[in-house]
Order: structure tokens, then C-alpha cells, then sequence
């Protein structure tokens, strides 16, 4: 599906999403379609058509891309309604229904916590691995708002009560290991974010996760920046901040350099 006027690809918005240069996706299909299919592309906003100008102050410079069932026209008359606010707007050429024919990853609505921004999550403290890549999956490809606390391993359940925040990476929970597979794991599979990337970066993390290195070469080198990161910030949110630059490298990595090999050239006596 080549892009339309003022129109983006799916294939060409798949590489922003997950990148720290995203768009902000706006999901304008009309109730009666979203309901015969309740999926989002990732990190993805739902807002009617007729709101869109209520989101101008959340868009604070960036690319919106608007999406509604075939691209027509209620993602053109939205994104047109923004640029009239001057905005940068356009709209994902062939809608939803491309994006599905193309085979990218869709979530399910059901598998996501409310509010649909600012979903708040609670964990152990002292993060190393599996704590720090989920965040980062949930900012990247679920909600860029998100916000996570760091509490003593006892208090999760409580907190989790308390504050209505959603506990991960916790045993016997719904966003914990499963098999062999890691809170990452997970999440790529009840999230629908399956695709090769995601799933290169998740065999890394797993097998740094799980000391299981000979699953990936790169395992060891994750977990020794990630011990470093730790032993380098006492502040759980501070460390988590600092290491978001490390997995959108690794994630360009799982998905344009994963075949990169590299050597000093010549010969040297």
C-alpha cells in the first residue's frame, strides 16, 4: 500500500513505532468497526473524529498519524482538523484494514489496563533485566505516559491495591514468566507485538533474564551493562530513564543490525 496525499504507509509508520521519534497514532474507526475487531496499532490513542483538537496539547510538536477503517475519510478530515491548528497531521494510507492485511502487530484491547495514558505500573525495586525491558516495551509500543514505582518486593501486592496500579514481573501474576519465557515474553505475546524484532530482542533478554547465555551472545553484555546501570543509580526511576537509550539501541539492533558484523581491517604484524 503505497501512501496517499498527506498519507504515511504502514510499513513506513511500522519503523517509527517503538523508536523514541514515534508519531502519535490516533485511532479514529468509528465505534460499530472498532468493535468488530478491538485492536489498536501499538501505542495508539482512541479519540472520535469530531475530539481530535482536545489531544493538540498531548502532541507538544509531533507528527500525528491519524487512522479510521480504509483511510478515507474520517482520518483525512481529522488530520486536516489538526493542520488547521498547525499541527503536522496525516493519515495511514489504507487505514486499519491495510495495516491488518500487512500482517503487524495489533493489541487487543482487552489485554490493555485503563486509563489508555498514564497507566500506572508497580514492581520490585532494584531493577536489573526483565524490570527495565518492560517498562520500556510499555513506553515504546503501549502507553509513552506510562509510570512505574520501585517498592520493596513485599509491599507489590499492596501498592498494587492501593495506588490502582497494575503489579509486573511478580510469581503466580498475569504479567510475570511463564515456561522458560520471562515477563518480556510475555508481554510481546499477550500485547499481539509478535514480530521478528521484538522476538530477537526478547531472546536476548531472556537469556540474560534467566542466565541462560548460550540462547544469545549478547546476553552477556546485557547483563553487564545492566548490573553497571544499577550499581550506577540508587534511584530506581533515575536508572530506568537512563537505560531507555540502551534498548532503543538494542531494539535498532534486533531490527536493522542484527546481521552486522564487525572486525579492524587489514592485517597489522
Amino acid at each position: 500500500m503505497s501512501a496517499s496525499f498527506s498519507g504515511i504507509s504502514p510499513a513506513s509508520l511500522m519503523r517509527l513505532v517503538g523508536t523514541p521519534d514515534a508519531a502519535a497514532v490516533i485511532d479514529v474507526c468509528l465505534d460499530e468497526d472498532f468493535a468488530a475487531d478491538p485492536r489498536l496499532i501499538p501505542a495508539s490513542l482512541r479519540c472520535p473524529h469530531r475530539n481530535v483538537a482536545s489531544l493538540l496539547p498531548q502532541l507538544s510538536g509531533r507528527k500525528a498519524v491519524l487512522v479510521c477503517q480504509k483511510g478515507k475519510k474520517l482520518s483525512h478530515g481529522a488530520a486536516a482538523l489538526l493542520r488547521s491548528h498547525g499541527a503536522q497531521a496525516e493519515v495511514l494510507a489504507g487505514g486499519i484494514e491495510a495495516w491488518r492485511d500487512a500482517g503487524l502487530p495489533l493489541v487487543p484491547v482487552r489485554s490493555l489496563p485503563a486509563p489508555q495514558r498514564g497507566t500506572l505500573w508497580v514492581t520490585r525495586h532494584r531493577p536489573k533485566i526483565d524490570r527495565i525491558a518492560c517498562p520500556w516495551l510499555i513506553r515504546r509500543f503501549i502507553d509513552p505516559e506510562a509510570r512505574f514505582l520501585f517498592v520493596p518486593p513485599a509491599d507489590v501486592r499492596d501498592v498494587a491495591e492501593r495506588f490502582s496500579a497494575t503489579p509486573f514481573d511478580m510469581p503466580d501474576g498475569k504479567w510475570g514468566h511463564r515456561g522458560a519465557g520471562c515477563t518480556f515474553d510475555t508481554m510481546i505475546q499477550d500485547f499481539g507485538l509478535s514480530c521478528p524484532p521484538l522476538e530477537r530482542l526478547a531472546t536476548v533478554v531472556r537469556a540474560a533474564d534467566t542466565n541462560a547465555h548460550d540462547l544469545a551472545p549478547q546476553a552477556a553484555g546485557l547483563l553487564a551493562v545492566s548490573v553497571g546501570l544499577s550499581r550506577l543509580y540508587k534511584n530506581d526511576t533515575t536508572q530506568l530513564e537512563a537505560a531507555m537509550g540502551l534498548y532503543d539501541a538494542l531494539y535498532r539492533w534486533a531490527r536493522d543490525g542484527y546481521d552486522e558484523a564487525h572486525d579492524w581491517p587489514g592485517k597489522h604484524g
